[in-house]
């Protein structure tokens, strides 16, 4: 066989798992984004332009993430919380908008001790997301009817559905205080 014959087949092939090589790459990244950010992955492409936007702003939110000081909480300041979620509770019964109000508070302190910034609900969502995807549709809920609650217009069943919702993930922001994250790019 002449040179030129195998050059013929063997470029071809090389050019073909290359192809591969690059596809299994991509498919790889994208099925670790979708792991990590659970239906926040699905919501973040229906909101962007293309599938390639969405992805690429995922990837900044985790470089973002990786840079902020995400800390455990000590035992006193987990105790503390916990106690301080009862009392939340236990206002529900006779004034449930400002239990709600004070869940709001509450969550967003602990986001605060734990190390995320806390300078907005979009912001705060997009912090939340890179460890905490699965449970961000509670925490977005759960503000929606905090909204609502504060031109009164929620019911007494959406405000105490949010207490639900703000509870996942207070409950999820408490039990991650024992161990601070730090995942790879």
């Amino acid at each position: 066989m002449s040179t030129g014959t195998l050059l013929a087949i063997i470029i071809p092939i090389v050019v073909v798992l290359a192809l591969i090589a690059v596809a299994a790459s991509l498919l790889t990244r994208r099925r670790r984004l979708r792991d990590r950010f659970g239906p926040e992955y699905e919501r973040t492409v229906e909101g962007a332009d293309s599938r390639r936007d969405a992805e690429r702003e995922l990837r900044a939110r985790e470089k973002r993430h990786d840079a902020l000081d995400i800390k455990p909480l000590p035992a006193a300041a987990r105790e503390r919380y916990t106690h301080e979620w009862s009392n939340v509770q236990q206002e529900f019964v006779d004034r449930p908008e400002d239990a709600v109000h004070d869940a709001d508070r509450l969550v967003t302190s602990l986001m605060h001790e734990r190390g995320y910034p806390t300078e907005g609900f979009e912001q705060q969502a997009e912090d939340l997301s890179v460890q905490h995807g699965r449970t961000l549709e509670h925490y977005r809920a759960a503000h929606e009817v905090e909204t609502l609650s504060t031109r009164s217009r929620a019911t007494t069943e959406q405000l105490r559905g949010a207490m639900v919702h703000y509870r996942a993930l207070f409950d999820e922001l408490l039990s991650d205080g024992g161990r601070a994250q730090h995942a790879p790019s």
